[in-house]
């Protein structure tokens, strides 16, 4: 921390000291201090937050030694560095996972245990740091564990939404949306850093004027100005003492309170400014099916990018002054997904307007300092906003884009010749009433990397969605196939299986996750297999009796735990895995279902709140669910579980207690998915289609270690056109009492016509996600998922199996191949 002196008036560093000790006497010590003297309470009670912080205060101590040192390294080897630009940052719970990394857990519990309580009742305190979605957020979570633990010098930037991903109920089988105030109790890890505040600018316009050289220069004028306070959370490596940084940024006014206005009586006028300041960081992703939604995602999108690019070169000035000519050489931002694009035009008004480089000299810096991860092949979800509510909101940013485009089609035209739809086609600007500025357009072209997240998804990007701009340059077209960190997905979730493979292959894995390999040896060891299922089995006590408290219902522990739990959306299909369920339920009560195995099917996720569809779908699986669960002839054979508010850290019981993992959705849709990848390393068996990182799970673990289903991405493409869900229907007798049951008013008797969506989406030819056409094979792909599991070694050798091939799909492999093939970094040394 620094201090002023008496004989210097510069900064100097106060005395560290030695660090502090790891041992279960000094962890106690301190929370003991923190609890009675920093929080002032005296009763201890596991379920107080007081002892929970107490905790993290303890650890964050720790962190923070390890912290300093890291910075310093950083400094010191004047590191190139990566700022990771995310919308979303899905970190779930931190504690058990900070002790784990920081190799304190067993010495924290010891502690714990000292004073009569137990580690997992103060964990489950913490309430899960919900700042993202679904996939996208959990993936950059693991990507700052990976970088942590391979010392490389990346940082994270977010925003710290006062109310993060909503909070689920199910009301009469609707989804309804609560406020996630995950902010209520505090956030004991993050430190405010507000001397690296910085200003975001809104409105006003843009003037031009020459200067002495003759170069255009531009001044945005008039704005009204947000600033955006950073608040770092530390992100510990592996045993390695290496902390890296999140930093998010909280929206707050310029202008302060007006008292003026106040004492007048104007009350609502007093705090306008900061009312219309602070909604920017309210909410992740507001409901934008109003102006006013759209509106405010463009502006976090923008306020996000601003702040975070503005404080890396803040930092390379105090580091290395104004002259910016290097700056590429030690700087990259990595894009996650399209939401950060604009990144691209506000790097270019800072370097010119701010910092007085010529446009040439900005683009060159641009153009090797951006990086661009694409996340979905659903053309309708990549980002394009009105050029009208940009000249409202961002006229200067709309200059730059404008010169962008016009440079990019004069290159197109001295490329490609006459080729007018060519230039129509990859113009950043789609032409309409209402011209559309095309955002994942603008970060293909000012990046000089752009990748997909699974073999498959890369491959139609150049081959679809891309295709003219990887023709015109392929060269920064690549893959990097998507992963999760097994230190929180297996290690710190699955504590059973974990003690088991380090007894048999020691703990090497936790760091090189390869090593699971070696487990293939054992898969006919009898006492290993028996082990191995004793473990399942107690994972799935745990969920059971986790269900039973969220929904009231009694789980069949003995049954197939038959998992699709993920975002809801049409593309993922739990619609189909619904209709089999159906499937079963009508065997059954015709007598038909002595060879279905117990199975409960366990569906969950968040629709968005303005996803209309997805929330008729969550509403139809309800109502299907109460009518099996509450049919006797179902007891024990089948029931249907709608799991509510699927969080973090509601997966990470779910997929240690997995038998059967779902990845169903359309070929050709899914990027990559990562949910397969937990379920596999924790050892559930996948069903799935030939999309997305399944491809790559089946060819690691092999085809007869997978249940495959479902038409191709090339099969799909040819049915175009000629897709007749009607006859396929009628042709299938199972399928047709299926949709007699959901047409007949069977599972929604006093709420006629509710299903009527649902069904007529199925029966559509024009249906893009072809449902109907993959019912008999995924029906199939279930009956030999059944058979399997009949047969208790086949299906426990199955199951090691999956472990023992999931090494390839560690986002520690992710991010060495980020780092070889985009990144360049060089790792820290401490010293």
């Amino acid at each position: 921390m620094p201090a002023q002196s008496k004989e210097n008036s510069g900064p100097v560093e106060l005395l560290r000291g030695k660090d502090l000790p790891m041992t279960a006497d000094a962890i106690l010590k301190d929370i003991s201090h923190y609890f009675g003297r920093m929080l002032g309470r005296r009763t201890v009670r596991a379920d107080s937050p007081f002892l929970y912080q107490a905790v993290v205060f303890a650890a964050r101590d720790r962190l923070m030694e390890r912290w300093g040192r890291t910075r310093d390294a950083m400094e010191q080897q004047d590191s190139r560095r990566v700022s990771y630009l995310s919308l979303e940052f899905l970190m779930g719970r931190l504690l058990r996972n900070t002790l784990l990394n920081l190799g304190i857990e067993d010495e924290t519990t010891a502690a714990l245990n000292r004073i009569g309580l137990e580690l997992e009742n103060v964990c489950e305190r913490e309430k899960d740091a919900g700042l993202g979605n679904g996939g996208l957020g959990r993936l950059a979570a693991c990507f700052l564990d990976s970088c942590a633990t391979l010392a490389l010098p990346v940082m994270g930037y977010g925003i710290r939404y006062q109310y993060g991903m909503f909070q689920q109920r199910i009301e009469n089988g609707y989804q309804v949306e609560q406020p996630d105030s995950w902010l209520r109790e505090g956030f004991p890890w993050e430190i405010e850093r507000i001397e690296f505040a910085q200003t975001v600018r809104f409105g006003g316009n843009s003037t031009s004027h020459t200067d002495a050289s003759g170069e255009t220069r531009y001044q945005w004028l008039d704005t009204h100005d947000v600033l955006a306070i950073p608040f770092d959370i530390p992100i510990p490596g592996f045993e390695n003492n290496i902390v890296n940084t999140l930093r998010l940024w909280s929206a707050s006014c310029s202008e302060g309170f007006d008292l003026e206005e106040f004492n007048a009586g104007s009350y609502v006028d007093a705090v306008a400014s900061k009312n219309a300041a602070e909604k920017i960081t309210m909410v992740l992703y507001p409901n934008a099916d109003s102006e006013n939604g759209q509106e405010l995602r463009l502006r976090q999108q923008y306020f996000l990018a601003s702040a975070s690019l503005q404080d890396t070169i803040r930092a390379w000035i105090e580091q290395h002054g104004t002259d910016l000519r290097t700056f590429a050489e030690k700087n990259c931002f990595q894009l996650n997904d399209t939401h950060p694009a604009i990144a691209v035009a506000e790097l270019m008004r800072l370097l010119t307007d701010e910092h007085g480089l010529t446009w040439n000299e900005a683009w060159d810096i641009t153009s090797n300092t951006m990086a661009y991860t694409n996340h979905t092949l659903l053309p309708e979800a990549l980002e394009m906003w009105p050029v009208s509510m940009f000249r409202r909101l961002l006229p200067r940013i709309l200059d730059i884009i404008y010169e962008i485009n016009a440079r990019l089609i004069a290159e197109i035209n001295e490329r490609c010749p006459g080729d007018s739809d060519r230039v129509r086609r990859m113009s950043l600007i789609q032409e309409g009433s209402e011209p559309m500025i095309r955002m994942a357009y603008l970060a293909i072209v000012g990046s000089y990397s752009v990748n997909g997240v699974a073999e498959l998804h890369s491959r139609l990007l150049q081959e679809g969605l891309f295709r003219d701009f990887a023709e015109l340059w392929p060269q920064k077209f690549n893959n990097k196939t998507n992963g999760v960190t097994q230190r929180r997905w297996l290690a710190a979730c699955n504590h059973e299986l974990a003690e088991l493979i380090n007894e048999k292959i020691g703990s090497g894995w936790t760091t090189d996750l390869t090593q699971l390999e070696k487990l293939a040896a054992l898969v006919d060891d009898a006492d290993f297999q028996l082990a191995w299922r004793t473990i399942k089995q107690n994972n799935k006590e745990r969920l059971a009796a986790n269900i039973e408290t969220k929904t009231g219902l009694t789980v069949s522990r003995n049954s197939l735990f038959d998992v699709q739990v993920k975002r809801i959306h049409e593309y993922k299909r739990q619609l189909l895995n619904l209709l089999h369920a159906i499937h079963l339920y009508d065997r059954i009560r015709r007598g038909d279902g002595d060879d279905v195995v117990p199975r409960t099917i366990i569906i969950g996720g968040k629709a968005a709140p303005g996803y209309a569809m997805a929330k008729a779908i969550i509403k139809c699986i309800n109502n299907v669910a109460r009518v099996i669960n509450f049919d006797p002839l179902m007891k024990d054979r089948l029931q249907l579980i709608f799991y509510p508010d699927y969080n973090v850290s509601g997966m990470e019981l779910i997929c240690p207690a997995a038998d059967l993992s779902e990845q169903i959705s359309t070929a050709g849709k899914e990027a990559s998915g990562t949910g397969n990848m937990k379920f596999m390393m924790n050892g559930a068996i996948t069903i799935g289609t030939l999309d997305g990182a399944n491809v790559e799970i089946r060819e690691a673990v092999g085809e007869e270690n997978f249940f495959l289903f479902g038409l191709t991405v090339d099969e799909i493409e040819n049915l175009k056109g000629r897709y007749d869900p009607k006859t396929i229907i009628n042709g299938d007798e199972d399928f047709k009492r299926v949709m007699e049951l959901l047409e007949s008013g069977h599972f929604n008797r006093f709420e006629p016509g509710i299903m009527d969506g649902i069904t007529q989406s199925i029966r559509e030819p024009a249906d893009p996600w072809m449902t109907a056409a993959d019912f008999r094979s995924f029906v199939d792909a279930q009956v030999a998922a059944s058979a399997a599991f009949r047969d208790e070694t086949h299906w426990t050798k199955m199951s090691i199996l999956n472990t023992a091939s999931s090494g390839r799909f560690s986002t520690d492999r992710t991010m060495r191949d980020y780092n070889q093939d985009i990144w360049r970094l060089t790792p820290v040394v401490l010293d």
